[in-house]
């Protein structure tokens, strides 16, 4: 998952921090907890690659700490993270929502590919429900079913529309209001 990649990566372009700090900087904008078994494994990647380093740092009183800052390999990489999304993740809303984050950083043509790669992923999505609703249309049994798919096409809908509004904002380099948002339903 490419997010975490850049939620760390850009958490530390703000300054050295220690693992801990670092957990708990990635952790407010995720729906998810991090553990350790997945940041510090990541930071030994990126250390590995030359895009992070670390240096141990003493306490007084206490065990030393290990304090992470990245490089400008970092920052090439993390610039790469957020100026594409893969096919494979573009179905990820806490994946395309991050690039969305860094638009401001990025260039015009690499906002247009991410925009296309998350409407290619909600149109997929989209036809999928619509086979469905399609095989539980005469079917009296799946009326909840057929309920529930309609609301997920109506949503997935509504966010398409939303995303549409981002690529015709990116010339004026100015984001849509919130009323152009993903709920139409204000």
């Amino acid at each position: 998952m490419a997010l975490l990649d850049i939620l760390i990566l850009s958490n530390l372009r703000a300054g050295p921090v220690h693992g801990y700090e670092l957990k708990q900087r990635v952790q407010r904008p995720t729906m998810t907890k991090l553990s350790n078994n997945s940041l510090y494994p990541i930071l030994r990647r990126f250390e590995e690659g030359g895009a992070v380093t670390s240096i141990r740092e003493a306490q007084e009183g206490r065990p030393a700490r290990t304090v992470y800052a990245i490089t400008e390999q970092g920052r090439a990489l993390l610039t790469e993270l957020i100026s594409t999304l893969p096919a494979g993740l573009a179905a990820n809303e806490e994946e395309f929502l991050a690039r969305v984050n860094f638009f401001a950083e990025i260039e015009p043509a690499a906002r247009r590919g991410i925009i296309e790669a998350r409407n290619l992923a909600l149109y997929a999505r989209i036809e999928q429900v619509r086979t469905l609703l399609a095989e539980t249309a005469n079917s009296p049994a799946a009326a909840w079913r057929a309920l529930a798919m309609t609301h997920l096409a109506t949503t997935l809908e509504a966010e398409r529309r939303w995303v549409t509004s981002l690529d015709t904002s990116i010339e004026s380099g100015t984001p849509p209001t919130d009323s152009e948002g993903p709920d139409d339903s204000r």
